[in-house]
């Protein structure tokens, strides 16, 4: 199902102080480069050009402009193939210009979290993702609606500050 939502770049090209983004899946749809890793294909992560895409660049450019990107990764532990495979991959976030944290299920026990992934720009507007049941993104509801906002935001705040940064966090 097509989404008629703004795309990832517009909305990031929109916003001027902080994008956050929270995780809250322990796998998604599976990609050319997880099924490589699984493989025993691995990064050479001395060779930027290889592995440096769009997106990367757009994180580097957005945070040039000074904007805030953070994201935070709800995970279950022991963790799950394609959550060693993220954790594998994020040096591309971070060194992009992310700041990730991953905070343990365990540790959100008494955090409110909403049911669905979502990205928060300058705190205010919402892109919630829609899986279906394997992962793949179904649609992408933008909504400013005040309640949705609200909760999304304490979610989000309430788990960095209990997440472990990437750096930090070991599988």
């Amino acid at each position: 199902m097509p989404s008629s939502a703004p795309s990832f770049a517009e909305l990031l090209g929109r916003c001027e102080q902080s994008a956050v983004h929270l995780e809250l899946r322990d796998s998604y749809a599976p990609t050319d480069r997880f099924e490589a890793w699984r493989r025993g294909e691995r990064i050479n992560w001395e060779d930027r050009e290889s592995w440096w895409h769009s997106y990367d660049q757009l994180i580097t450019d957005t945070v040039a402009r000074g904007v805030e990107i953070r994201r935070a990764r709800v995970i279950s532990e022991p963790v799950s193939e394609y959550i060693r495979w993220e954790h594998y991959v994020t040096y591309a976030n971070v060194t992009a210009g992310e700041e990730v944290r991953w905070l343990p299920r365990r540790l959100a026990t008494t955090i409110p979290l909403p049911g669905n992934d979502f990205w928060l720009f300058d705190g205010a507007l919402l892109r919630v993702h829609h899986f279906s049941g394997d992962g793949v993104v179904v649609e992408d509801e933008i909504t400013a609606d005040p309640e949705a906002v609200k909760l999304c935001s304490a979610a989000f705040e309430a788990a960095w500050e209990r997440a472990i940064p990437h750096h930090l966090y070991k599988i």
